[in-house]
């Protein structure tokens, strides 16, 4: 549906890839944490679980913007466009 000029759900589809990538890049950093620190480099394997963290508040800011698309796009559902 689009609501002034904005396709809504398409929007929501690109906020979801987002997720789904930084889903995978999280992945990715708690293998190579653990990795690191079962090698004896405990300070990358630190920095790396930060990333984790970092990441993990990254997804949940994602979750915001997906709640207040909803929310615009329900403020805005009432206005008007017309061509001229």
């Amino acid at each position: 549906m689009c609501t002034n000029g904005v396709n809504t759900g398409q929007f929501e589809q690109m906020i979801e890839q987002i997720d789904d990538h930084i889903k995978i890049e999280r992945r990715w950093s708690h293998t190579l944490a653990h990795m690191a620190a079962d090698g004896g480099f405990a300070l990358t394997g630190e920095k790396l679980h930060e990333v984790q963290h970092k990441l993990d508040e990254v997804r949940a800011l994602l979750g915001d913007a997906k709640d207040a698309l909803e929310d615009d796009a329900e403020a805005a559902s009432n206005v008007t466009v017309n061509l001229v």
